[in-house]
């Protein structure tokens, strides 16, 4: 009997240990999530942030966005060399990026509008992009060394041979769009240059369309970067956004998808 003791024992002692490995083991990998840090330029926040919950749910992968204007971001993955996916606000970003070497692979999501955006009830009168050079006219603008928008808005006004007379009535640059809406929103300036899809359901802020032969509408790449240490769920993350699912977000927030015959194809370098 005694021996018989002995083997029960023995079995259990095997049989509890072999539990706890299992557990263990089982627990480490309920604990292994992959997360992916996605650099994204401001003015896509609503559309992206909707986005990341759809991708959570359909593949399990986290979604950290790092949000602010394109060459701020741009500058910090230079620094860091980290990170796994970039999405700015124009094509121009994108290929600046893999000039240095930051890319692997891309796709084209949605168009991005500019448009003049004025105060509630449009105190100085504002009908067209000429009208920002009249005398008085206060004009906040996005910083053409940080934002997509600004360095845009900058290329209008030089196709339009306006560039010297607005910037006279220029009275603050910010980093990003966000800081021009409030900018706008709060009557602290007459006009500014801004994407058109951020700003349509402000109700403190009314649009002047700027005519498509005087504007330049941009496209919205996104990209993975090539020291991202998950290169295929950044893949998977790309392919998503470029999906009618995704794009149909953007269209809810009033961003036209990617390709549209009204606003015309992608070319290298425009």
């Amino acid at each position: 009997m005694g021996t018989f003791k002995y083997i029960i024992a023995a079995f259990l002692l095997v049989a509890l240990c072999a539990g706890v490995v299992v557990t263990g083991c089982s627990s480490d990998t309920a604990q292994e999530t992959t997360t992916l840090m996605v650099y994204s330029g401001a003015g896509m926040q609503e559309p992206m942030d909707e986005i990341a919950v759809m991708f959570e749910e359909e593949y399990g992968i986290d979604v950290v966005y790092n949000y602010a204007g394109s060459n701020a971001l741009l500058s910090q993955m230079e620094l860091t060399e980290e990170g796994d996916v970039y999405m700015p606000g124009e094509t121009y970003y994108l290929e600046v990026a893999e000039d240095k070497g930051f890319i692997d692979y891309k796709q084209l999501v949605a168009y991005h509008i500019p448009v003049i955006t004025v105060p509630a009830g449009n105190p100085a009168n504002i009908s067209c992009i000429e009208d920002l050079a009249n005398e008085g006219v206060e004009v906040a603008w996005g910083d053409p060394e940080a934002a997509a928008i600004g360095r845009l808005a900058n290329k209008i006004l030089e196709k339009n041979n306006l560039y010297d007379e607005v910037w006279e009535n220029i009275i603050v640059t910010v980093p990003t769009m966000n800081e021009l809406i409030v900018y706008i929103a709060m009557g602290q300036a007459d006009a500014s240059i801004n994407w058109g899809d951020v700003v349509y359901e402000n109700e403190d802020i009314e649009v002047v369309d700027i005519p498509k032969e005087q504007n330049l509408i941009k496209i919205i790449p996104i990209g993975t970067l090539v020291f991202s240490e998950e290169p295929e769920a950044a893949e998977l993350f790309v392919d998503f956004c470029a999906s009618d699912e995704a794009k149909a977000v953007f269209e809810s927030y009033d961003f036209p998808r990617y390709p549209n015959e009204e606003y015309g194809e992608y070319t290298e370098g425009e």
